[in-house]
C-alpha cells in the first residue's frame, strides 16, 4: 500500500468534468485507489463518490493505492490532481 498527499490545483477543483476524468484516469488500474478528505474516504473510481467530497483548488487530499500497479496509479493521478488544466 502506497499513500500520497496532493494538492489540486486544478483552477475551478474537482467539478463535475474533472471528476469524470479523474475517475477515468483512476479507472486505468487494477489497484484500489481512494481519496481522503476531512476525515472521509471514497473510491476513487466512483462518480458519485468523488462529488461527494466536493474539493477545491488548494486542497491537499491524501490518495491511496494497494495493489500491483499502485505506483504509477499514484504517480498519473498525482499528475492529474496537480496539474492546473486537469489534464
Amino acid at each position: 500500500m502506497t499513500t500520497r498527499e496532493i494538492t489540486i490545483q486544478i483552477p475551478n477543483g474537482l467539478e463535475a468534468r474533472p471528476v469524470a476524468m479523474l475517475v477515468q484516469v483512476a479507472s486505468q488500474y487494477q489497484s484500489e485507489i481512494h481519496i481522503e478528505s476531512k476525515n472521509r474516504s471514497v473510491n476513487a473510481k466512483s462518480i458519485m463518490g468523488m462529488m461527494t467530497l466536493g474539493l477545491s483548488s488548494g486542497e491537499t487530499v491524501v490518495v491511496t493505492a494497494n495493489g500491483e500497479d499502485e505506483a504509477e496509479a499514484l504517480q498519473n493521478i498525482e499528475k492529474f490532481l496537480s496539474s492546473a488544466n486537469g489534464k
